[in-house]
């Protein structure tokens, strides 16, 4: 098979007909969970803020993302502007929340693609890509035929519709999603969606079937496979226990990087219990309970 995966999805026509499937998604809007049935190709927007036209707010070579993202030549990352989910303390906000960025064509976002490999970046790591996945998808093809080779990154914050990922089954070969909380309560208090963990979930167990555990080259460079990223908060309002717990069941080998680096942003202050840093303790008990799952691919600092 050719790697990356999307290349063989190119060469038989496929890749086609997914990003047609994945446009109709567009006419009365279910690309994400949220199913809101905005008509995004007449130029209406629900949750997301994003019609029919791809909106990126910044792209070039990141040394930031963990290791076997950044290898010597950095992750290509693209900053897709809004996110499908609403998160009172997000350290991006004024891309996620506010907007920051610019309407491109597909033609453009293309070239991004085949910029970022021309700079020897490793991958193409698309940053909040969930409601902009048709948009990619019409890109993806130029960028192709422009001689793009490198994989994939789709990252994501784990709140996921299974009928698009099933779409991008063969297109990327990295998933990196955050599951970000264990509790349906916490999600819709601080990211405004309904039943959060049922569905990130089973987004995590589709994700897992298509790509399976993280795979590196001899380099250390991720080539295929499943990275998780969960992000400590203060009074355990992430859930951490139950998220390691899962992970683990899905997996024991998944690669889990345990994100120290929460701090108050955007509107964390008006929430009492978001407007501090987690304790070292809180940190400490988060990889403790990741190892006692039998997790022993952790990635992080504590």
């Amino acid at each position: 098979m050719a790697w990356p995966a999307y290349l063989e999805l190119q060469r038989t026509g496929e890749l086609q007909r997914r990003a047609e499937a994945a446009e109709r998604l567009l006419e009365a809007c279910r690309v994400c969970p949220r199913e809101c049935l905005a008509r995004r190709l007449q130029g209406e927007t629900g949750v997301c803020g994003v019609a029919d036209k791809a909106m990126v707010a910044s792209y070039g070579p990141h040394f930031g993302e963990e290791a076997p993202l950044v290898g010597f030549g950095g992750s290509g990352t693209i900053f897709l502007a809004h996110c499908n989910l609403c998160c009172v303390f997000c350290q991006n906000f004024e891309i996620s929340q506010q907007g920051q960025g610019r309407i491109v064509s597909a033609s453009e976002l293309a070239q991004m693609m085949l910029d970022l490999q021309r700079m020897g970046c490793h991958n193409i790591n698309f940053v909040t890509p969930t409601h902009q996945v048709p948009q990619i998808l019409r890109a993806l093809p130029a960028a192709i035929e422009g001689g793009l080779q490198v994989p994939l990154v789709y990252n994501c914050g784990g709140y996921e519709s299974l009928e698009t990922l099933r779409l991008l089954d063969g297109v990327f070969d990295i998933y990196m999603p955050d599951f970000k909380y264990a509790e349906a309560d916490a999600a819709k208090r601080y990211s405004r969606v309904e039943n959060y963990p049922e569905v990130a979930k089973a987004a995590f167990r589709e994700m897992h079937r298509q790509v399976g555990d993280l795979g590196m080259d001899r380099r250390g460079i991720a080539r295929r496979g499943l990275l998780v990223r969960h992000l400590v908060l203060p009074n355990n309002l992430a859930g951490t226990s139950e998220v390691v717990r899962f992970l683990a069941e899905l997996s024991k080998d998944t690669y889990v990087n345990i994100m120290t680096q929460y701090r108050p942003c955007y509107r964390a202050h008006d929430y009492p219990l978001l407007s501090r840093r987690p304790t070292r303790a809180e940190f400490e008990e988060a990889f403790r309970q990741a190892r006692n799952a039998g997790l022993h691919r952790l990635d992080g600092y504590c």
